[in-house]
């Protein structure tokens, strides 16, 4: 079973010819087998050898992002091919300075040619709409003089004429004006203001002209255009600061008429020339960028590749005198002969008269984790991986939850309606992944994307459990046939519905309850539907889930405690066998073992022995099963009172079992160790002689290798507790053995493992709460909700409690209670289940790869 452990890895040194440094990294990208170790740690990223390549690829990036965004503003499709792989990566890096550059170029052109465009149509507009205006005005003083003027005594004549006839007229004053445009939502304001600063010595004519184009910003705006008269230089200049301050473009308006429409001619002219030479240089931008738009997914690619090339050439450490860059990594055993082909590849495309050297490293540091996982196993090894990596060869929880989650899951979720719901989600998301597959369906959607075939099972089992709690969307089924059950007082009533709507056809279905049809022929599969709708329906239910909830639980606790000892098994270590193991599964069955016995017997027994009772007087009064005769229905079996007690004093035995004896085997270990260390002192330890000569040790099974033939050194937990030879890199590094730690982390495990015998227990009971809630909910909306709107018989009554109950369903129950559950399952396998053996703390195999690469945003 390939997933049960993790790859067996080796740490392999690469002695890489400087001339084919660049080829040999690229081919291993293309295997994607290999995690290098950075030899050069000591530098920080500016001192490393190939920092100004990491540079240029910067530099390359930032010139394709630019490239994109232009692109895609441009509405250009992007060719999904990759790009020239005959084009060398100095001449890409000149094609993108030079596509960069006329790109740029042709957008400032184009901006400073657009916003000429734009000042001269509010020009136009300018020219049009003012000569308005002065050619109103020349109207009506020609209207004027010819009337005359108005005679002293008519309405229209101004006041106080006859003053205005005797006093002499002032010399004429020369008006100046103002003309330009201003957003329409600042008009208001800029008049305001205009008439205030000049105390009224000025006259404003505007009309609106709609949207145009800002030549300052380039945004459309509602815009006006405008004409302020004034008289004076200083007023002038105060309007013309007004017109600065509220971003009033001002453009030159003759007072002739003449000059006017030579202008008007003229700006009409230079209009036409600037649009044809906009269209003339947005054609040339648009061929530039049509011609990399087919290239860019594949130099982008081709740049992210070459800069994780030189990424993982710095962490090589450069030996100038051989002319070879010295590499270590590690590569899982079983490909060794890929990387070595690979290796091969690579010497051949660069010419190299010398190949690589691939040799192994022995070292004492703990290796990577890597698990070989499929498009099915995925998801649920990332389940375990959120909750921390697995040790190196450490047993993978993953193995057991792909049907252990979503069967815990489908306990809280058992309905047949809503499993089938689940799985045509779960069908269409696997039946479509090629296709969603290759798109970006978002945090939620992709979750459940990578997901897929968790819910798909999730739905199976829901299906299952849903036939089992017999509810289909709450309704009761009889798929497997009618009733086991009958009237008690005519066994040819047999039907329940009919009994609940007429309480005369069988009263003693009421008091007395129903009787079976055949006894000990009990329903062929899951509960039987005369239970439903029935008072004692709840009660029953109650009892049946709380009791399968305890039986799951310790069941998967002790799957749990014997995974530990795999792992045991498996690092040769036998003190932790003894001292843990054994102990650990003996307190847990003695007492919570016993429980799940009990709860299984009285199934099969049919007895109606109160467990509580029992379970609570094992402690109180050992050996009391029967209270003193005034309970005999407790007594299920002969010798129950003595097993009890034998139970409950091997139970506590256990505990000290776990606490004392492997502190001190330890201590007396390393005693042993330190006496031979001085008796031997100026000689070779016999750990220093098998790390020095490269022996490949075995442990009592003859298949752990301990030195040499994985290229590591791997202890058990015990022995390098009680080793004076480091764990960690320094080989023969003397460790310091304090007895008061390992002891208080002994004590501190065992009363965690004890405490936690009866709270993860207790824990277990969710099951039965979620899924009590779940079968309450649904019943509720069927209830009270569906069956409310058809009992009106209204269509449009009906309509809308169909609508309200097929709402409540999909957000309340698909969404919020499979969530709901998801996560208490989750909360079991983290907690209840793996914390029995799972440290997790490794660190997972993370290889140089193209293909991870590539995947990067």
């Amino acid at each position: 079973m390939e997933l049960f452990r993790s790859e067996e890895m080796q740490l392999m040194q690469l002695m890489i010819p400087a001339e084919a440094a660049h080829d040999t990294i690229s081919s291993l990208g293309e295997i994607g087998l290999l995690q290098f170790k950075d030899l050069n740690t000591d530098k920080n990223a500016f001192q490393r050898t190939f920092a100004s390549q990491i540079k240029r690829c910067d530099e390359m990036a930032r010139q394709l992002r630019f490239l994109t965004d232009q692109v895609e503003k441009a509405g250009i499709p992007t060719g999904a091919r990759l790009g020239d792989r005959e084009l060398e990566f100095d001449e890409l890096e000149s094609r993108l300075a030079r596509l960069e550059s006329e790109v740029t170029e042709h957008n400032a052109n184009s901006e400073r040619l657009q916003r000429s465009y734009n000042e001269l149509l509010e020009l136009q507009l300018v020219l049009e709409r003012a000569g308005l205006f002065f050619e109103d005005a020349r109207a009506s003083a020609d209207v004027a003089r010819y009337e005359g003027p108005s005679p002293p005594n008519s309405d229209s004549a101004p006041l106080l004429e006859s003053v205005a006839h005797t006093v002499a007229e002032p010399k004429s004053v020369q008006l100046g004006f103002v003309a330009g445009t201003i957003q329409v939502e600042k008009l208001a304001a800029f008049e305001r203001l205009l008439f205030r600063a000049t105390r009224g010595n000025m006259f404003l004519r505007s009309v609106a002209v709609g949207t145009v184009s800002d030549p300052v910003s380039g945004e459309r705006q509602e815009k006006a255009v405008y004409v302020a008269f004034f008289a004076g230089e200083r007023a002038k200049q105060k309007i013309l600061k007004i017109c600065e301050a509220f971003g009033a473009n001002r453009y030159p308006f003759p007072d002739d008429i003449s000059r006017q429409r030579q202008m008007s001619g003229e700006v009409n002219s230079r209009l036409r020339e600037l649009h044809t030479t906009l269209e003339a240089g947005e054609r040339l931008r648009e061929n530039a960028l049509r011609g990399a738009a087919a290239e860019l997914e594949g130099w982008t690619l081709r740049v992210k590749r070459e800069k994780g090339i030189y990424h993982t050439l710095n962490k090589l450490s450069v030996d100038v005198t051989r002319k070879v860059l010295m590499a270590e990594a590690w590569v899982p055993c079983a490909e060794r002969r890929r990387v070595q082909e690979a290796l091969q590849t690579a010497a051949a495309r660069a010419n190299s008269l010398v190949g690589t050297v691939f040799q192994p490293v022995i070292t004492y540091e703990a290796p990577p984790t890597y698990f070989r996982t499929s498009k099915y196993t995925a998801a649920f090894q990332d389940i375990v991986d959120a909750y921390g990596i697995a040790r190196y060869r450490e047993a993978n929880p993953a193995v057991f939850s792909i049907i252990t989650f979503p069967f815990l899951f489908a306990v809280m979720f058992g309905d047949i309606g809503h499993g089938i719901m689940m799985l045509m989600a779960a069908g269409y998301l696997v039946a479509a992944e090629k296709k969603l597959g290759k798109k970006d369906l978002g945090d939620i959607i992709g979750m459940m994307f990578g997901g897929r075939y968790v819910i798909l099972l999730m739905g199976i089992f829901s299906i299952y459990t849903g036939f089992i709690y017999n509810e289909f969307f709450s309704i009761v089924t009889t798929i497997f046939g009618n009733s086991k059950f009958a009237c008690a007082t005519d066994a040819s009533i047999t039907s329940p519905d009919d009994m609940m709507m007429d309480h005369t056809l069988c009263p003693s279905a009421f008091t007395t309850g129903l009787a079976m049809t055949t006894p000990g022929r009990s329903y062929p599969f899951g509960v039987d539907p005369a239970w439903h709708g029935t008072r004692t329906e709840l009660p029953y239910l109650n009892s049946l889930k709380m009791k399968m909830s305890i039986v799951f639980g310790i069941a998967q606790m002790n799957l749990g405690i014997l995974m530990s000892y795999f792992n045991q098994k498996y690092f040769a270590d036998p003190l932790s066998t003894i001292c843990e193991f054994v102990p650990q599964v003996i307190f847990l069955n003695c007492l919570f073992g016993y429980l799940a016995f009990l709860i299984l017997l009285k199934w099969a027994t049919g007895s109606t022995a109160d467990l509580y009772h029992t379970m609570i007087y094992m402690f109180l009064s050992p050996g009391d099963v029967d209270c003193a005769g005034e309970c005999p229905e407790n007594k299920m079996f002969a010798g129950q009172g003595l097993l009890q007690v034998l139970l409950l004093l091997i139970a506590l035995v256990a505990m000290p079992w776990m606490l004392f004896p492997k502190p001190y085997i330890l201590k007396k270990r390393h005693e042993e160790r330190q006496q031979s260390r001085s008796a031997s002192y100026g000689l070779l330890a016999p750990d220093d002689i098998e790390f020095r000569g490269g022996t490949a040790a075995v442990d009592s099974g003859g298949t752990t290798p301990t030195y040499g033939g994985g290229g590591h050194a791997m202890r058990s937990p015990a022995t390098a507790a009680s080793s004076s030879v480091g764990g960690g890199g320094d080989h023969g590094h003397i460790e310091e053995f304090d007895f008061g730690e390992v002891f208080v982390h002994q004590m501190i495990h065992a009363i965690e493992f004890i405490l936690g015998a009866v709270s993860n227990t207790a824990s277990y009971l969710r099951l039965w709460a979620l899924s009590l809630a779940h079968s309450q909910l649904s019943a509720v909306f069927y209830d009270r909700v569906l069956m409310a709107g058809v009992q009106t018989r209204k269509p449009g009554a009906i309509f809308i409690a169909f609508y309200l109950f097929a709402a409540a369903t999909f957000g309340v129950l698909m969404i919020m209670e499979s969530l709901s559950a998801f996560l208490h399952a989750l909360r079991l396998h983290w907690v209840e289940y793996q914390n029995k053996f799972f440290g997790g703390t490794g660190y997972a195999f993370a290889p140089f790869s193209f293909k991870t690469i590539d995947s990067e945003p």
